[in-house]
């Protein structure tokens, strides 16, 4: 079809846009003259075409079509006009001339919210669903018969802006074409507007816009969104007119803590607090308004008192050279502008919101680390200002709230360590409800480290609520991968310049040996968060194709999204490593964290949450909570916003973990529980090696280590050699100081730990076991265990079937010549975490590799873990994965798409 497209704005020229693609000619274009300078994005894409555009100022005078005006409409020869988006009064003249007539799109559910701010009062009066309207023109307003509808559900938060990013825009182009096809076709209906249900609203304008206070808190939070952006919802606060922005409704508004606000015409004051501007409904509940305008300026809520404070900051030399880069930038947006002078407002030079997203964009590349949002040009208007926020934000001081923490100081290790003690909930470290503490134990000595706040079930509550909202409201659900994944790479570099504070901290809070804590606990755990923030914008679907349905074509695709809320529940082995193998997989999926460490444990955890603050991850991403697991821990698996749980520990507690997630929400669970893990050493080996990694399979970290070797079959022929060997090395071993650089073996964790190792070698004395070397405690201050080796070890005793969690070797002989057997031996388990091998014979190690019944194998090497490798049991031993790309399907769920066309 010839079609005239007359309207102006981004949607006209997607409209136009696609229509062109459908295969119509566009005979012309008619919009709207330039503004200062700049012509509307329609007449750019048209006139780039080579299309003719016609930018008359008006088509009327005095109610009276101009007739040179409609004579050059006509001089077109249009056979159909399309009104995606029109701000001028068109003639009937114009209205009546194609074959086909006009239709006009319009983003309501007509008859409802006829008129210019139909959006807005879609939002003002409460409606549960929006939508648009493509109608056919006649001479009255919006009420020519309906072609098409299409409708949407209006989410409680929903803006303007929102909707029409989500629904209006994206489906209205859409639908204007689709409006055209069935004209095209001759399909296309003229169905009369009902009147029941028809209302007008006029154009909102700003002195229409002023706050009736007297309101529910929904009606208020509807009046604000429907009038933000445009014209602003506005009442008088310590006498100047404030405009409120960012209107969200809050549940626990009556509990927050802040600065009392005084406001005209209010029921009660107004509370700024660190989240925004708390307002009070007539029926005391409340909303959240995060940001204001007066004095021509925009700032956030939560700086309300501040709003004057801040001086200018001198800039260096660099930051000179990124100003004139910037300058630059804005001359080339504002074209109209002769000369960007420190004075010059953005949007008063003719700025759209367009300009904002590529202004945004521009300074992201030639300054990576200066994370915009679209809010902070707008709070930034002027050239001067916008720099000034920039160079903040470079320099890391850009208003953001000071971290506040009450450290823990201990000059120890040759430094002086910093160690938080607090909750970490919402980017703020906070006591517990009613102040609740306990001791965290140093287990080389016994001594007490400190008093750390021990977490209630109101504090988790909170903090699944502030992960919500990040996930849900946030500015880290919305963030672009890429930058997700700077910003958890950032997290790794910090990591890595406190990395011997980290390791002294896990050193003296889990008896780790210093060397080991830092090359593996903290080592290892960097390496994880760099790995992952790579994997952040290369998480994808697939196109699958389908037989179904034809003979019409379909497409499908699957999309991999976050999950939303994550609870993590983490051991106490490896209390900083198994919260990085966890952690950084859900972050870089996109979801936000609410971590329970270990009771006995808490410490990196919390220096974590330290760093991840300062690395700038948002309020609320990342929670970490110390308590204990029947409080904590069983809250987290009951509560219905936390939709994915992952545990490492016992085999017991993860059977009751997976039981209450069932029960609560159908939380989707990943479990590493207890292992008894087999290492078969055949006599074809290199013994030495054998003998070396045989002993790190046991008693590396001091044994407590969920892969390590639980029973060791050793062929009969070497067995006498291979006890010997070991037992002389075992001698060797340095029992000791953690932190001393020639231990080799550090305490066992904690007291109750200890006990139970004691309690275990006894059981195999009792049962005929042959204790060759250990199984005491070493007799001095702290929770010391000796290494342990039995051999003679039987199929049927409880070592041979139960993890010690310790540095305890248990070996048993099997005859050589019998591959098969043995096999059948290590494989009679509940478990199976890991396994190993050693043989000279590849064709042997392929042949056991495939039979032993594990998520790991390894062959001719032990805990040879890496960042790219899947970890994970089977049977009893749990399901699921971290670490590699299997451990982001943790964190993810599958959506299928599919599409006829």
């Amino acid at each position: 079809m010839k079609i005239a497209v007359i309207g102006q704005s981004l949607f006209g020229q997607e409209v136009y846009k696609e229509l062109r693609k459908d295969g119509h000619t566009i005979v012309g274009v008619f919009t709207i003259p330039d503004k200062d300078g700049k012509a509307d994005p329609l007449a750019t894409e048209a006139e780039k075409d080579g299309v003719p555009v016609f930018k008359f100022p008006r088509w009327r005078v005095k109610s009276q079509a101009i007739p040179e005006v409609v004579s050059q409409y006509r001089d077109m020869g249009a056979e159909l006009n399309v009104l995606p988006f029109c701000s001028q009064f068109i003639p009937m003249e114009v209205i009546d001339h194609p074959k086909h007539g006009s239709i006009i799109y319009h983003p309501s559910l007509l008859p409802r919210h006829r008129g210019a701010s139909a959006i807005n009062w879609t939002l003002i009066h409460g409606d549960k669903k929006a939508g648009f309207t493509v109608f056919w023109a006649d001479d009255g307003l919006d009420t020519g018969p309906i072609l098409l509808q299409k409708e949407c559900d209006v989410e409680p938060n929903d803006t303007v802006n929102t909707i029409y990013k989500r629904f209006l825009f994206p489906e209205g182009v859409k639908g204007t074409v689709e409006a055209v096809r069935l004209i095209a076709e001759g399909k296309a209906p003229k169905i009369t507007q009902p009147q029941e249900g028809a209302t007008y609203e006029g154009i909102q304008k700003k002195e229409g816009a002023k706050i009736d206070w007297n309101q529910s808190a929904e009606a208020l939070h509807n009046w604000i969104r429907g009038n933000d952006k445009v014209p602003g919802a506005w009442a008088e606060v310590d006498g100047r007119k404030v405009t409120f922005y960012g209107s969200i409704l809050v549940d626990n508004g009556t509990t927050a803590s802040g600065q009392p606000l005084e406001i005209s015409g209010a029921s009660r004051p107004g509370i700024v607090t660190k989240a925004g501007l708390v307002l009070f409904g007539n029926d005391d509940k409340a909303l959240l308004v995060k940001n204001l305008q007066f004095d021509g300026k925009m700032i956030a809520a939560a700086q309300y008192f501040r709003s004057g404070s801040s001086a200018a900051v001198e800039l260096t030399e660099e930051e000179k050279t990124f100003a004139e880069q910037m300058r630059a930038v804005w001359k080339s947006i504002l074209s109209n502008v002769s000369q960007i002078e420190d004075s010059t407002d953005f949007f008063k030079s003719g700025a759209a919101s367009m300009d904002v997203v590529r202004l945004v964009e521009e300074v992201k590349l030639r300054a990576s680390s200066c994370q915009l949002q679209n809010e902070d040009v707008y709070m930034n208007t002027t050239f001067q200002d916008f720099i000034q926020m920039c160079v903040r934000k470079l320099r890391g001081e850009d208003d953001e709230e000071e971290l506040v923490v009450d450290y823990v100081e201990k000059t120890i290790n040759n430094m002086t360590i910093k160690i938080p003690h607090q909750l970490f909930i919402n980017g703020e470290f906070v006591d517990a409800e009613g102040g609740k503490t306990y001791k965290t134990i140093n287990p080389t000595d016994g001594t007490a480290i400190c008093d750390v706040s021990l977490a209630q079930i109101s504090d988790v509550d909170k903090a699944v609520a502030a992960a919500k909202e990040a996930f849900e409201e946030g500015e880290w659900g919305k963030m672009n991968p890429r930058d997700r994944g700077r910003l958890i790479y950032k997290l790794a570099d910090l990591m890595e310049q406190h990395q011997e504070e980290l390791a002294t901290i896990e050193a003296i809070d889990s008896g780790a040996v210093y060397t080991l804590a830092l090359k593996t606990h903290v080592g290892m755990s960097i390496q994880t968060f760099r790995y992952f923030a790579g994997w952040c914008d290369k998480i994808q679907g697939s196109t699958i194709p389908i037989n179904q349905a034809r003979p019409n074509r379909n497409l499908t695709f699957t999309k991999k999204e976050p999950i939303g809320v994550c609870a993590i529940v983490i051991p106490w082995n490896y209390p900083l490593m198994m919260l990085a193998w966890k952690t950084a997989a859900c972050l870089g999926a996109g979801n936000t964290v609410v971590l329970k460490p270990a009771q006995v444990t808490p410490l990196t955890a919390l220096k974590f949450a330290e760093l991840a603050a300062r690395a700038g991850l948002p309020k609320g991403v990342l929670n970490i909570l110390p308590g204990s697991g029947a409080l904590v821990g069983q809250r987290l698996s009951d509560h219905p916003d936390v939709r994915k749980l992952g545990f490492t520990g016992s085999t017991e507690i993860g059977k009751h973990i997976m039981k209450s997630c069932a029960v609560s929400n159908v939380k989707k669970v990943s479990l590493e529980l207890g292992g008894k893990s087999p290492l078969i050493i055949f006599s074809d080996c290199d013994l030495d090696k054998a003998v070396r990694m045989g002993m790190s399979s046991v008693f590396f970290n001091k044994g407590e280590n969920c892969i390590a070797a639980g029973r060791l079959f050793v062929e009969d022929t070497i067995h006498d050699q291979f006890v010997k060997k070991v037992v002389e090395e075992v001698k060797k071993m340095k029992i000791g100081d953690p932190l001393d650089r020639s231990t080799d073996h550090g305490p066992q964790n904690h007291k109750a730990h200890l006990d139970k190792l004691v309690e275990y070698c006894q059981t195999g004395v009792k049962e005929g076991a042959t204790l060759v070397y250990g199984g005491k405690q070493v007799q001095r201050p702290g929770f010391f265990f000796e290494p342990t080796v039995f051999t003679d070890v039987q199929d049927h005793m409880y070592i041979a079937k139960e993890e010690s969690f310790g540095p305890v070797m248990i070996i048993s002989k099997f005859k050589g010549g019998d591959v098969d057997d043995v096999l059948r031996r290590a494989n009679a388990t509940e478990y199976g975490l890991a396994s190993g091998v050693f043989t000279r014979d590849i064709s042997k190690a392929l042949y056991v590799s495939e039979r032993l019944d594990a998520g790991t194998v390894f062959v001719n090497t032990y805990n040879k873990t890496d960042v790219a490798a899947p970890f994970g049991g089977f049977k009893q031993s749990g399901f699921g994965k971290d670490l590699g790309q299997d451990a982001l399907n943790e964190y993810l769920k599958t959506k299928a798409v599919t599409i006829e066309y």
